[in-house]
Formats: structure tokens, C-alpha cells, sequence
């Protein structure tokens, strides 16, 4: 009884009016899934708070409804649940279940930090979509640059928004417009699965491409499916036999490690087909129809160490001493981690005349594999689930510096492009003369890299050694090379640069030079009319251009007409946008006649 007061009293508060007489008890039978998950995690995790979060959403969404028809709370306890299910911590769960209030509800910012405090508050903010209706066509553009930014300081944000799409496309087929749909399942494509892959959160990832691959093309999707399920027993016989084999010979050489088989996702089996070329429906084809897919194809073994990293490269020795390696297949992300943390050693051995990809990792790395950032979260969490926005900040993301370091250059209009080049392309390293890595996007070139190194000194390039060769500025880079930057005076970068930039970093600071240049041309020419335009009147009152700047007259005359200062009149003169004899009229000076 004391607990449902205690409820009712918090609902009063941030309401008018009582909250539904059965809302207690329907919150305990509901919520309970979702204490139970995370629980699993963190045994010692404060149940009652979650209950009142639930309280507190069911409350404030009362009355509202999914597409599918199921109460709309149905939708933020799912979103939860798939959080507790990654292991992430108590305040996550709780601005979970609030994600919505504040976009779709009465309910304010300020009532939820009050309520549940300014972790959670940062949280449902950053994830909180803006207003269409004020920013229209730049509203999505504008709600990723400051979900982004909330994730500067909380990247739990991010995480949040993941699962929430989740969610929502595994509930997508309920929605009517089959064109919303195709955006929907686009958009996720083109910035939430790259989110998903950068946090390490491969899980998500993997669900959300074959979402959004069965939206896009259901037709591919539905014969890889079949093609998976037609190898089947014929890659579980391979592969069975093989990891036997395996455990054995690392038995013997005395390494303790767990070896499984863990299938590959449909999207990925379906870019890995012949002439497969993504994700669009044009590319679907009838390729996958007729394109042999090998047993081994549809599945990885994943080699578990119990064990130090030396024991990776231990197994990786034992096991190419017993099985063939592909030599082109092998790849060290312990001593080169991806951008997103992820390491393992890949390689691949070959089995009956076919090559089987293999991983090899830690337990701490396979961690870091499965649940990406989160695994920090569960590691810090200990018994309670209770983690701070500072843990959850700490990790090695260059790429989200980057998007922090230009998005304030980008245009409303032009930061969504930006992101979208961003994130398009998986990353690579390549290093500095004195051993320093760079992570650039795949693709990139030496402009991408000298922008990466320096904005400041990057129009100083005017070449660059890459392996010691010299290549121009427009040269692509490849992983692992090691690139120097021939330098030399500092001059505005050229405009064929932007074409060969990759990375919204790049792009955004070559755009602002290359505008800077051409205004201070048009504000150069412009600044010439109006002094040509003086100078046919002089003979009437003797006054330059260049006394009317020195007394504040010219200034003065550009703030009535609506400029911050005398350049951008010039440009606008320059532009056309501005006549000469417009900005002498308002000196209170008559323009010469033509």
C-alpha cells in the first residue's frame, strides 16, 4: 500500500489530476520483465525506481496508441528491455521508459529532472526530436546534430536512440504508408546502422540491416534466407567437425579457449554474394537467386581465449600450423584496433579446398565485440547498475571528436550530408613518420588526412609521401600506410580539394575556406564599384570611400541597411545583391548619374 501511494503522490505532481486507478497494479505486472532482465545483470539493481519511471510514462500515455493498435507504453518498455538486455545501467533504463514524454506528452524537461535528476533529463533530451513545425526541412538534420552533441556528454544517448530504432523497425510493417516504410528502413541504413557499428554495437547493427534489407528488398531478403536455410546442415557437418578438431590441437599446445560456430546475418551474406552490390532494391537483382552460396559461407568460428592477448597469437600459430591459412585474409586488430574498439585477430584457414573465416579474441575483447561501449557500462556498473555520465563518456572514439570538431561549420541544411559522408564508410588507420595512427573514414585521401592531422596548417600541403613515394593531395589511402605531408606557405586550399574529400571533417572546413574566399573576392569587388561610384562624384562634395570608413560613415550607413559590418555589404555590392548607388543613397550622398 505504501508503495502505491508513494506513486499516486509522484503522478499528482506532474499532473492534473489522479493517475488511473489500476495503474499500480498493471505497472507491477508489466515492468517486471524488464527488473527481471536487469537484474540478471545487476542483481542489486533498484527495482522501485524503475517501477516509478514505468508509472510515470504509462501515465502520460495514457490514451495513446501504436500504429499496431497496442497501448503506445507497449513501445518504451520494449526500448528498455532491449537496454537491460545489452546490460546497460539504471539511469539508461529509467530515461528508456521516459524517452517520449517530453516529444509526445505534456510532460517537460524540467518536471523530469526534478522527478528522476539531470543524468536522465540529459538523456530524454538528447534522444527528444525537434519541432517540424519550426524547423522543417532541417529538423532531422538538426535533431542528429544535437542528439550528437548530448552525446558528447552522455554517449548513452546514442545507445538509446539504437535500441529505439530497433524497436521501431521490428514494428515497422504495422506502418500503412509503404513509402514511410522505404524511408524509415533508409535512414536507418544510412545513419543509424553506422552509429550502431561505431558504438561496437553489433548486436543492433546486425538487426537493424536485416530490418531494414527485408523493407528494402524483400525479394533479395527472402531468397538469401532461403539459401542460408538450404546450407544449413551442410555448413553445421563442416563446421562441426572442424571445431573439434580445433579444441583439440589447442588443448594439446595447452591453450584454454572456447571455439563456436556463430552464423552470419542475411545482409551480410547478401553484400558477400557475386554481384551483390547493397542494400537498394535496384541492387537486389537476381543475382542471390543463382549465386552459389558455400556452407562456410553463411557462418565464422569464433575462437574465445582464456587468456592474456600473447595467447591469441599463440592460438593463431597453432592453428595455422595445422590448417592452411589464406594469405590475404589475415588482419590484427589486437595491435590495431578498429575505430570502435573492437579487437580480435581474423584470419582464415582453409577446410576441404574452402576457406572458413576464423576470430580470435579474449574474453574481455569478446565482450567488447558482443555489447560494444555497453560492456564498459557493465563493467562499471558492479552489483547496482549505477554508472556515471563520466564513465559513460570515456572511450576511444575519434570519430565522434571529429563530428564534434565540424559540425559547427556545417549549414542547417548541409550538417545531414556531412554526417551521411561520415559515417558511409568503415574506418582505417594510417600513421604519421613517428608511428602516430590516424582513423580516417575507408576512402579517404590525403586532403581527409591532412585536415584529420591539423585544420590550421592543412592549405600548407601541397603534396604528400605515402610509403615514402610522393603522391598529390587528391591520392587515395589505404590502411596500415604511412603518409607525410609535404608542406609549404599557408594559401587558402583549392577548390578541387572538396572533390576529393571523404570525410564530413574535411568537407565542412573546405567549404567554410572555399566560401571565405569567395566572399572576400565579391566583398574585394564590390568595395571597387562603390569607390568607382564615389569617384564619379567627387567633383561634387570631394569625399572618398576611404574617409567615409575612417569617420564611421560607411558603417553606419551598412547597419541601416541590415549588414554586421562593412565586408559583408561590400559582398553583397559584389554579389549584385546590393547596388553601389543603393548604399550611396543611404549615405545620404546622390549617386552619380549614368
Amino acid at each position: 500500500m505504501g508503495c502505491a501511494v508513494a506513486v499516486a503522490r509522484r503522478l499528482a505532481a506532474l499532473a492534473a489530476g489522479a493517475p488511473r486507478a489500476e495503474t499500480t497494479a498493471d505497472a507491477a505486472d508489466a515492468v517486471r520483465p524488464l527488473i527481471a532482465a536487469h537484474r540478471r545483470v545487476f542483481p542489486g539493481a533498484d527495482a522501485g525506481l524503475l517501477r516509478r519511471a514505468y508509472a510515470v510514462a504509462d501515465h502520460w500515455h495514457s490514451g495513446q496508441v501504436r500504429k499496431s493498435g497496442a497501448p503506445y507504453i507497449t513501445h518504451p518498455l520494449a526500448v528498455a528491455i532491449l537496454l537491460a538486455d545489452i546490460g546497460m545501467d539504471t539511469t539508461t533504463l529509467v530515461a528508456a521508459l521516459l524517452h517520449d514524454t517530453v516529444e509526445d506528452t505534456g510532460l517537460t524537461i524540467g518536471q523530469v529532472k526534478a522527478e528522476f535528476g539531470a543524468e536522465v533529463a540529459v538523456l530524454v533530451d538528447g534522444v527528444t526530436k525537434l519541432d517540424g513545425s519550426k524547423w522543417g526541412d532541417h529538423a532531422e538534420g538538426e535533431t542528429f546534430r544535437k542528439m550528437i552533441l548530448a552525446a558528447s556528454i552522455d554517449l548513452r544517448v546514442l545507445v538509446i536512440k539504437l535500441a529505439d530504432r530497433v524497436h521501431n523497425m521490428r514494428t515497422l510493417g504495422h506502418h500503412p504508408k509503404r513509402e514511410k516504410r522505404e524511408r524509415i528502413a533508409r535512414a536507418s541504413m544510412e545513419l543509424l546502422v553506422p552509429f550502431a557499428q561505431r558504438l561496437g554495437l553489433y548486436d543492433y547493427q546486425r538487426e537493424l540491416e536485416d530490418l531494414a534489407f527485408a523493407t528494402l528488398s524483400p525479394e533479395a531478403h527472402g531468397r538469401v534466407s532461403a539459401l542460408a536455410r538450404q546450407t544449413e546442415a551442410a555448413r553445421n557437418a563442416a563446421l562441426g567437425e572442424l571445431i573439434t578438431g580445433m579444441r583439440a590441437q589447442l588443448a594439446a599446445a595447452g591453450v584454454r579457449a572456447q571455439v563456436e560456430a556463430r552464423a552470419r546475418h542475411l545482409y551480410s551474406i547478401h553484400l558477400s554474394l557475386p554481384g551483390e552490390g547493397g542494400w537498394s532494391a535496384s541492387a537486389a537483382g537476381t543475382d542471390a537467386a543463382s549465386a552459389p552460396l558455400r556452407p562456410t559461407d553463411a557462418a565464422r568460428v569464433v575462437v574465445v581465449v582464456d587468456g592474456s592477448e600473447s595467447d591469441c597469437y599463440i592460438a593463431l600459430g597453432v592453428l595455422h600450423g595445422r590448417w592452411h591459412p589464406v594469405d590475404d585474409r589475415f588482419r590484427d586488430y589486437i595491435s590495431l584496433p578498429k575505430y570502435n574498439m573492437y579487437r580480435s585477430l581474423h584470419t582464415a584457414v582453409l577446410v576441404g579446398g574452402e576457406p572458413v573465416g576464423v576470430l580470435i579474441r579474449t574474453q574481455a575483447m569478446d565482450a567488447v565485440a558482443t555489447y560494444g561501449v555497453a560492456a564498459r557500462i557493465r563493467e562499471a556498473g558492479g552489483r547496482d547498475g549505477k554508472v556515471s555520465a563520466d564513465v559513460a563518456r570515456q572511450a576511444d572514439l575519434d570519430w565522434l571528436d571529429r563530428l564534434l570538431a565540424w559540425q559547427p561549420l556545417a549549414a542547417p541544411g548541409e550538417f545531414l550530408d556531412g554526417l551521411r559522408a561520415d559515417l558511409s564508410h568503415s574506418g582505417m588507420v594510417v600513421f604519421t613518420p613517428d608511428g602516430t595512427p590516424v582513423k580516417l573514414p575507408a576512402g579517404s585521401t590525403a586532403v581527409d588526412f591532412a585536415y584529420a592531422v591539423s585544420p590550421a596548417t592543412a592549405g600548407s600541403a601541397v603534396g604528400v609521401l605515402v610509403n615514402g613515394m610522393r603522391k598529390p593531395m587528391e591520392n587515395s589511402l589505404s590502411h596500415g600506410q604511412v603518409v607525410d605531408l609535404i608542406t609549404g606557405p599557408y594559401a587558402d586550399p583549392p577548390d578541387s580539394w572538396l572533390a576529393a574529400a571523404h570525410s564530413g571533417h574535411a568537407r565542412a572546413h573546405l567549404k567554410a575556406a572555399i566560401a571565405r574566399r569567395k566572399g572576400e573576392e565579391a566583398a574585394a569587388l564590390g568595395r571597387a564599384a562603390v569607390a568607382k561610384a564615389m569617384a564619379a562624384q567627387r567633383g561634387r562634395d570631394g569625399r572618398e570611400l576611404r574617409d567615409l570608413e575612417d569617420d564611421g560613415t560607411a558603417f553606419s550607413a551598412a547597419r541601416r541597411l541590415g549588414f554586421t559590418d562593412l565586408d559583408a555589404l561590400y559582398e553583397a555590392v559584389g554579389l549584385d545583391s546590393l547596388s553601389a548607388s543603393d548604399f550611396l543613397a543611404n549615405l545620404g550622398t546622390p549617386a552619380p548619374q549614368p
